[in-house]
């Protein structure tokens, strides 16, 4: 057996997607960090030994402008180009290159944490030092860091250095949540296996084994949405495990799966009610993918009420979206829906608070052990939302170092620093304006060769889609900046009449659903047939803001659909009913289901608006938000003409010395991607991103290219230029999307 000691700056124990976001979130600022799992494999739940898709404040498609960025946002965005079938091996590579390009970090991978030594030290107890066992090379390593981020999913390290937590469901009067039961307990939401099937294109037949469970002796067949063409993580309900302890009884639960889902393959081959002879099992899972366990309690514990009412923390850095997803106890055997599920009206806001412990100094937190109760946790546990929580805690790790202060002092004393830094690594976090001192951009007039004005997608260029009838209202996501005074529609009208529509506030910027009314205005069509209405919904808000223009139901009227979009637009349906995942119960009275945008996403409706919006001028890529957030927060040109160039400028009245530069481009957010590809978009390099472009300063009065790009097809790049270079100008030059008509930039940043 051998014996080593590894020191670094950060030890992140947990290689699943939180562990893997906050070790490259630290290793990019510059620390050494080591990456400890005791899997052969990264990805946690989302690898090949589990193959749960990777889910997140998308919901599904049920939020809107809700797609993390930052490392998680790379992870899926390089996923979709390389993995377009949704292989679950290709993944594994996917997230595995991306920890092996940080050369910051060292990967300790079939380690196996099993001790960790903490001590109370100067007033405060911290962890010094993690042990783990490499299985199959017998080498026992002492790791030794100043942080440790705990990304394992139980909390076993928390556990062992002694961090306070909860195990199970808070009572509903600690802190106010009615969705929580009256008293506490000791339940949980189970662990899940999953199974894949094949057609081989042959008959072939299945022989159940011994442990195959008759499911008809159970609630499943009955309760449960079966079909033969399902497999993966459609799965999803095939849970188990509540009512006991998660960890201590992990071989009962797994060997309860495993029996279920023969049983379940028993039942399709065998009971004549589905074709399925050709079909075959591919693969069938034997680590169980857990939901829950230990929670450890932070300076604040997320809330039910703080994920519903959308609070707004000053240290928010992170979001989330996923529904509060709570499942019955008993699991699969329950006969009450798989899941229950509330959504708040758009996404919310973490704070770090949520994101280190409160009795361990140097001991932070990712993933789904953060602070929150149970109910909360019912939606921060998903992965994608984990990966965001991990960055952050992978950052303010790396700033407490820099500063030499404690998380909590972070929190509290430098939580506006924090934030910048994330929005530079253009992490997920919303509502936050680039403040960076350092940024010279921001110091800089701004313009640019054109800007969108209107909001008709029409004027694309793209072909008008068929007539859709007002059977039921329709919203229109507009934003205002600076102000409304009327809206235009397309319309076709059978006869003469009048027509009906109001003007809605979103309740917060980054929302897109109507929440209060404003205005309502009727207005008589004189005439049969196609024409423009004028809408007088006058509207002018202290700062830019999201509206919706809803056009009420109207017999024998009907509206343009464009196959098109614009940024920070959307075509919103009214629908009184859900029509989601049969196994998942959803309150109809949420206006994210009352209101969804997915079922005509990617096209928009033929609106304009008078005056013309200021939503997409130059200045809006400088100094502001990097996601929509009471408008698109973003540069937007004119439809590009074939070899015209369309550049953004940034001119200073003083010389300055710039050694690198960062774009942010748009990879259009609101498009939800998904690890397994369950929910497809058709292009593996999103359409709306710049794919060719070049960096041009103003050098003895002649533009000299110091950066040139061809085939981007990501969405943060840093240009560390060759040399510092003097100017007063420089500019960025569109010469080609990757099929968008309009050059789209969301953050331009220039450093001495």
């Amino acid at each position: 057996m051998l014996e080593r000691t590894v020191n670094t700056d950060i030890v992140v124990v947990g290689g699943g997607l939180a562990g893997v976001c906050a070790a490259i979130a630290a290793a990019r600022l510059g620390r050494s960090v080591a990456l400890i799992n005791n899997r052969p494999v990264l990805g946690g739940n989302s690898s090949s030994e589990v193959r749960v898709w990777v889910c997140g404040a998308t919901a599904h498609g049920m939020q809107r402008f809700a797609r993390e960025s930052g490392v998680i946002g790379e992870l899926y965005v390089e996923n979709q180009y390389r993995n377009p079938s949704g292989n679950p091996i290709h993944w594994d590579e996917v997230v595995l290159d991306a920890v092996r390009a940080e050369p910051n970090i060292q990967l300790f991978l079939n380690t196996d944490v099993r001790r960790v030594d903490a001590e109370a030290r100067d007033g405060e107890r911290v962890v010094t030092a993690v042990h783990g066992w490499t299985m199959g090379s017998e080498i026992n390593t002492e790791f030794i860091a100043p942080y440790v981020i705990d990304a394992t999913g139980d909390g076993l390290v928390g556990f062992l250095a002694g961090a306070e937590h909860r195990l199970g469901r808070e009572g509903r009067d600690e802190f106010g949540e009615d969705w929580a039961p009256e008293t506490p307990d000791d339940e949980f939401l189970g662990s899940t296996l999953l199974f894949y099937t094949k057609d081989v294109g042959q008959p072939i037949e299945f022989v159940a084994p011994d442990s195959a469970k008759d499911i008809s002796t159970t609630p499943i067949a009955e309760s449960r949405i079966i079909r033969s063409g399902d497999s993966g993580a459609h799965y999803w309900w095939i849970e188990w495990g509540g009512e006991l302890d998660i960890v201590h009884d992990n071989e009962r639960i797994r060997d309860e799966l495993r029996s279920v889902i023969f049983g379940i393959w028993d039942y399709i081959k065998n009971s004549g009610r589905f074709d399925a002879a050709t079909l075959d099992l591919e693969w069938v899972g034997a680590l169980p993918g857990k939901r829950e366990y230990r929670r450890f309690l932070g300076d604040h514990v997320l809330t039910q009420n703080d994920i519903l009412d959308q609070v707004d923390f000053p240290d928010a850095v992170a979001f989330g979206g996923w529904s509060i997803d709570l499942h019955p106890v008993e699991g699969m055997y329950a006969t009450a829906s798989g899941a229950h599920q509330r959504y708040s009206d758009g996404i919310y806001g973490i704070p770090f608070r949520s994101y280190y412990s409160r009795n361990v100094a140097n001991l932070l937190l990712a993933g789904r052990d953060i602070s929150a109760t149970h109910v909360a946790f019912g939606s921060s546990r998903v992965m994608a939302t984990c990966g965001a929580g991990g960055e952050a805690a992978g950052t303010g790790a790396a700033l407490a170092l820099e500063l030499g202060v404690r998380p909590r002092e972070l929190a509290t004393t430098h939580s506006n620093q924090l934030q910048q830094v994330l929005l530079r690594q253009d992490a997920s976090l919303f509502g936050v304006r680039n403040l960076d001192e350092a940024d010279l951009a921001r110091n800089a007039n701004v313009t640019a060769s054109s800007s969108l004005r209107q909001v008709d997608p029409y004027a694309l260029g793209c072909d008008e889609g068929e007539w859709l009838p007002l059977d039921l209202d329709l919203g229109v996501l507009v934003p205002v900046d600076p102000r409304l005074d009327a809206v235009e529609v397309y319309v076709r009208a059978e006869n003469p009449g009048s027509f009906t529509a109001s003007l809605w506030s979103t309740g917060r910027r980054q929302n897109a659903v109507p929440v209060t009314e404003l205005d309502r205005v009727s207005v008589l069509m004189e005439s049969a047939g196609e024409q423009w209405l004028r809408l007088p919904l006058t509207w002018s808000p202290t700062q830019p803001e999201n509206l919706v223009v809803v056009l009420h139901a109207h017999d024998g009227v009907a509206v343009r659909r464009v196959a098109a979009s614009i940024p920070g637009v959307l075509a919103l349906t009214h629908r009184t009913e859900d029509d989601g995942d049969e196994n998942v119960a959803v309150d109809g009275d949420q206006r994210l289901v009352q209101w969804p945008a997915h079922i005509l996403r990617g096209n928009g409706l033929r609106v304009r608006l008078d005056p013309p919006t200021d939503a997409y001028a130059p200045a809006r890529a400088v100094g502001g938000y990097q996601r929509p957030y009471g408008g698109p927060n973003i540069w937007a040109s004119t439809p590009m003409n074939d070899g015209e160039p369309e550049w953004l400028r940034l001119d200073w009245a003083e010389p300055q010395t710039i050694r690198s530069v960062r774009l942010v481009f748009d990879d259009d957010v609101d498009v939800e991607l998904n690890t397994l590809h369950h929910h497809r978009t058709p292009h593996r390099v999103f359409p709306q991103l710049v794919r060719d472009y070049r960096i041009e300063a103003l050098v003895d009065g002649a533009w000299k290219t110091v950066a040139d790009i061809a085939g981007n097809r990501r969405r943060h790049r840093i240009h560390t230029l060759d040399g510092p270079v003097e100017t007063s100008s420089l500019r960025v030059v569109v010469t080609s999307t990757n099929g968008d008509p309009l050059a789209r930039v969301v953050s331009v940043r220039a450093y001495a």
